[in-house]
C-alpha cells in the first residue's frame, strides 16, 4: 500500500472514528460498531438485534459518502490507487452490515426483518445513485481507465479497474440529468418491486401445504418421512393425515 493510499485509508479511518464518537452509547451496544473479534471475523449473532441494523446502515451509507468525498477531492491527479484503490476500500461499515442483514432476511426473515428491508430498500437505492452518479467521481474513474496502459497495472487491477468504469457507465454515469433522475425513480421503483416480490413468494412458499389423506399413496417413502408429514398435520390440526410443505 503507498503513501497516497495510506492517506485515503488513513483519512477514511478517522471519518470512521468520528462517526462512531457521536453516540458512544449506541456504539457501545450496537456490535456493527466494534471489531469482532469472533473466531475468522464471523458475525456475532448471539449479540446482532434486530434494532442494530438501521443505525448501522444509516451511519454506514453516511461514511460512505463522506469516504468517496475525500476521494473526490483529492487534488492529486486521478491514479489508481488514489482513485480505484481508495473506492475499493470505501463503505467497509455499510458492507459489513448489509452482508449480515441480506443472510438474515434471506435465510431466516421475520416480520421485522422484513420491514426493514421495505424501509431501506429505497435508502440503499437512493445511496447507489449518489455514488454511482457521482459525476466528479467518475471524471477521476474515467481519466483512470483512459490513462491505464501507462498505470502499469496488473492484470487483476485492470480488471478491476474495468469493471468500476463499466458499472458507472451502465449505472447511467454518461446520461444527461434529466435522464439520471428518470433513471433514479426507475431505479428506486425496481427495488421496492424486487423485494415486494420476493417477499410474495416466500409468503406462497410458506403457506402452500400438501394435504394426503391416503397412506397408500405414500408407497416408498421412508418411514421418517411419513412420520414428519403426520406430525406436521397433526400441528394443523389434520390428525389422521399427512401434510408436505416447502
Amino acid at each position: 500500500m503507498n503513501k497516497k493510499l495510506l492517506t485515503v485509508c488513513a483519512m477514511s479511518a478517522l471519518l470512521t472514528t468520528m462517526g462512531s464518537c457521536d453516540d458512544k452509547k449506541q456504539s457501545a451496544s450496537n456490535p456493527f460498531f466494534t471489531e469482532w473479534t469472533t473466531p475468522y471475523g464471523i458475525p456475532p449473532f448471539d449479540q446482532i438485534k434486530n434494532e442494530h441494523f438501521m443505525p448501522a446502515i444509516q451511519q454506514g451509507m453516511q461514511q460512505h459518502l463522506e469516504e468517496i468525498d475525500v476521494i473526490v477531492n483529492n487534488p492529486e491527479a486521478p491514479t489508481f490507487s488514489n482513485t480505484i484503490e481508495a473506492m475499493d476500500y470505501s463503505g467497509r461499515l455499510l458492507s459489513k452490515t448489509l452482508a449480515v442483514f441480506f443472510n438474515l432476511e434471506s435465510a431466516e426473515t421475520n416480520d421485522s426483518l422484513q420491514k426493514i428491508a421495505e424501509e431501506i430498500s429505497p435508502l440503499l437505492s437512493e445511496h447507489n445513485d449518489k455514488v454511482s452518479m457521482n459525476e466528479k467521481l467518475f471524471d477521476r474513474v474515467k481519466t483512470v481507465y483512459n490513462n491505464r496502459e501507462s498505470e502499469n497495472l496488473t492484470p487483476e487491477q485492470t480488471r478491476l479497474l474495468t469493471n468500476y468504469y463499466k458499472d458507472f457507465v451502465r449505472s447511467g454515469a454518461l446520461l444527461s440529468e434529466d435522464k439520471k433522475e428518470q433513471l433514479k425513480a426507475i431505479n428506486k421503483e425496481i427495488g421496492l418491486l424486487t423485494l415486494k416480490y420476493s417477499q410474495n413468494v416466500l409468503a406462497e412458499n410458506n403457506s402452500f401445504e400438501l394435504i394426503i389423506e391416503d397412506e397408500a399413496d405414500l408407497t416408498g417413502l421412508p418411514e421418517s418421512v411419513k412420520a414428519a408429514a403426520a406430525e406436521e398435520a397433526k400441528n394443523r390440526g389434520k390428525e389422521g393425515k399427512w401434510v408436505f410443505t416447502l
